[in-house]
């Protein structure tokens, strides 16, 4: 039975509900901008001519420095990087962007619930919300900045997916690939050591897969023409800096989605804040979406999780062992396709019934792309109408005025519905057949 809001929630929605009111009083993000968009921008121009170099020949080298021929921990990796030489720059192409999908929302999507179906429930959603939280810092801070990414020409921007496309259309400071790199591969570093991995094992596995991966990322990210320096450096540090703020929460949070008090209630008026305490961008961009898509994993998996927790945790510190090849097959087999159904069934009852509720509230709302009736033409809507949805632009005096953009809404829910299969209803057809 719950009880009444607890001190440290109402204080914790207050101030964010706080935050928003004074950011849109006083505009801090437009001040911010002006005093940091013209650093980053001097750096971004300044480090293209290292972006012009990494593109020529002599990315072989670098490679061959950070993966020599004696190293046996990454021998995979190291063997191809090795290669470098001799290949064309469209093989160059392959490899790297084949890497940056390994941190891409696809990724993610199969990823987690994986490893959750694995028996390592702890580590799925602390890293699940983990990456929520670097998704919202990171895509907030790209957009409070609004940083140009390299100017292409002369970079030569290799985009060979539709993520990739999507992720060009953003901002560039900090780099997220590498803030995500840092605090996953961080975090669970964390978690093996914590649980009972002998650190003499651990050393090289730190040197090889935590430091040596993420430089052939990092400098990827350059090769690519997707970020300068700057926006590595920066991602990097920003990835630290919340690694290091996870690490002192991570069992508080778990503590309470798992036993505490007005989890699902607490949980979505969070959800509905942070739908608001996000910046206005320069001009609009993806990252929006994402951070929508993001906050109903989080929502999802929260109330997942506190109504069906499951006593099986997980704690050996090497993944998948333990659990037989047919189980873990047959679970990939039933859980992969079953959380994707769930997704497109969630988007198409969120389409239909949000519309409906909105309307019989008396909520103005466009589409941007989900709901063709609803869609408003670029020539019939102002200028000031056509900034990013979901941004708290002005206080509400009353109900704002504003038309709400329902897209980020269906966004929200059909990846709340994607995140609940994934660790209720997915376990429970585990349990129904014996899996």
């Amino acid at each position: 039975m719950e009880g009444g809001i607890s001190f440290w929630q109402a204080l914790t929605l207050s101030s964010i509900l706080g935050w928003v009111v004074a950011s849109s009083w006083f505009d801090l993000t437009k001040r911010i901008r002006s005093l940091a968009q013209p650093w980053v921008t001097r750096r971004v121009l300044a480090d293209t001519p290292s972006i012009l170099w990494l593109q020529a020949s002599h990315i072989a080298s670098v490679f061959s420095f950070m993966c020599p021929r004696r190293s046996l921990g990454f021998p995979l990796l190291t063997t191809m990087l090795i290669c470098l030489q001799s290949m064309r720059h469209g093989s160059l192409d392959c490899i790297f962007s084949v890497l940056s999908c390994f941190v891409s929302v696809p990724f993610y999507t199969g990823f987690l619930p994986i490893v959750y179906w694995s028996g390592h429930r702890k580590l799925a959603r602390q890293m699940t919300l983990l990456m929520a939280f670097c998704d919202y810092i990171g895509n907030s801070m790209k957009d409070v900045v609004s940083a140009p990414r390299p100017s292409c020409p002369p970079v030569t921007r290799v985009i060979t997916t539709n993520d990739e496309r999507g992720n060009a259309m953003e901002f560039g400071l900090p780099s997220s690939h590498c803030l995500n790199t840092v605090c996953l591969l961080g975090y669970m570093l964390h978690h093996f050591l914590t649980h009972g991995a002998k650190m003499d094992a651990v050393i090289p596995v730190v040197w090889d897969d935590a430091v040596k991966a993420p430089l052939v990322l990092y400098t990827g990210r350059m090769y690519l023409g997707m970020h300068s320096l700057i926006d590595v450096v920066a991602g990097i540090i920003f990835g630290l800096v919340i690694l290091a703020l996870w690490l002192m929460i991570h069992e508080h949070v778990d503590d309470f989605i798992a036993s505490g008090q007005n989890v699902t209630s607490f949980w979505a008026s969070l959800s509905f804040l942070l739908c608001f305490a996000y910046p206005t961008p320069e001009f609009p961009t993806p990252s929006f979406e994402y951070h929508a898509a993001f906050n109903g994993v989080a929502f999802g998996l929260v109330g997942g999780i506190h109504r069906h927790l499951h006593p099986q945790d997980g704690g050996n510190p090497s993944l998948f062992s333990g659990l037989p090849v047919v189980v873990f097959l047959g679970r990939l087999s039933v859980g992969i396709p079953t959380i994707l159904v769930v997704k497109v069934c969630s988007k198409g009852a969120a389409k239909w019934l949000l519309p409906v509720m909105c309307n019989t509230l008396g909520v103005p709302i466009t589409s941007s792309c989900y709901v063709p009736a609803l869609k408003v033409s670029q020539g019939s809507t102002s200028k000031s109408e056509r900034k990013q949805p979901g941004c708290l632009l002005k206080p509400p005096s009353g109900f704002p005025r504003k038309a709400y953009d329902v897209d980020t809404g269906i966004r929200f829910l059909q990846y709340a519905g994607l995140a609940w299969s994934a660790v209720a209803f997915v376990p429970a057809l585990f349990s129904h057949l014996n899996l």
